[in-house]
């Protein structure tokens, strides 16, 4: 593990990173979700793919990473940006999982791989618009004690830049920036993924020209179990990209 000091318009983060196969040609960004960190994905990851460079970066807020300001997505994808520069690294292959692949797109790599991905809109229930509402009426008369009883579960352990973060890239939409990528894209997905649903996977399929949705069972968190099938597909992948 390793450490760079990123300047980010007058803030200073420390970025968490370690890479593996230091010295192979092609280099493979992975990127993980919301609330996780680097090494939930080193754990699936780092024992394939053996010619690439791997590069697993904890993201602003998250694993060993600092964040003393909110962001936004796109602040994620310049900071991330800002680190490759430092590492002298290419946006040959990029993975993102769920929050990680909205930054994984805007850093608009070769051979993008997008793991249960968020960034499609998915309309919210009655029940959590009803306390979203309710939230908003308790909020105007004080009663800001009860705050922990209306917030996401993601949301709930987060200090104030980070929950402000939060709620910057919680609703977004980037239907628009899938359909403007223009590389190759694999798409993998779990069957019963709650969080990032599959109907998401299909309309990103339909939005980016030049992709492949891959299907697995699972929720989530699909890909720890099936790693190796999807490193052997990446694989596959970046070597098409070679052939033209």
């Amino acid at each position: 593990m390793a450490i760079k000091s990123i300047q980010y318009e007058h803030h200073t983060l420390e970025i968490s990173y370690e890479i593996i196969n230091a010295q192979a040609n092609v280099d493979l960004i992975v990127l993980h979700g919301w609330g996780s960190n680097k090494e939930l994905m080193k754990n699936s990851f780092s024992t394939q793919m053996g010619s690439f460079r791997h590069i697993y970066i904890d993201l602003p807020g998250f694993g060993k990473s600092t964040c003393n300001v909110a962001l936004t997505t796109k602040d994620y994808a310049r900071i991330i940006e800002l680190l490759m520069i430092e590492l002298n690294a290419s946006k040959d292959i990029i993975i993102g999982h769920s929050f990680g692949g909205k930054v994984a797109l805007l850093l608009n790599p070769k051979v993008l791989v997008l793991v249960a991905s968020a960034g499609i809109y998915i309309n919210k229930s009655i029940k959590v618009k009803t306390k979203i509402v309710i939230f908003k009426i308790l909020k105007i008369f004080g009663l800001v004690k009860f705050r922990s009883l209306f917030i996401a579960e993601d949301a709930k352990t987060l200090n104030k830049q980070m929950y402000e973060t939060f709620k910057n890239v919680v609703d977004e939409d980037f239907s628009d920036d899938f359909s403007n990528y223009n590389g190759k894209a694999l798409l993998c997905w779990g069957k019963e993924d709650t969080a990032t649903p599959l109907s998401s996977a299909q309309k990103i399929d339909e939005l980016i020209e030049d992709s492949k949705l891959e299907v697995y069972d699972g929720d989530h968190y699909f890909f720890m179990k099936n790693n190796e099938d999807i490193s052997m597909k990446i694989e596959s992948t970046f070597l098409k990209i070679l052939e033209h």
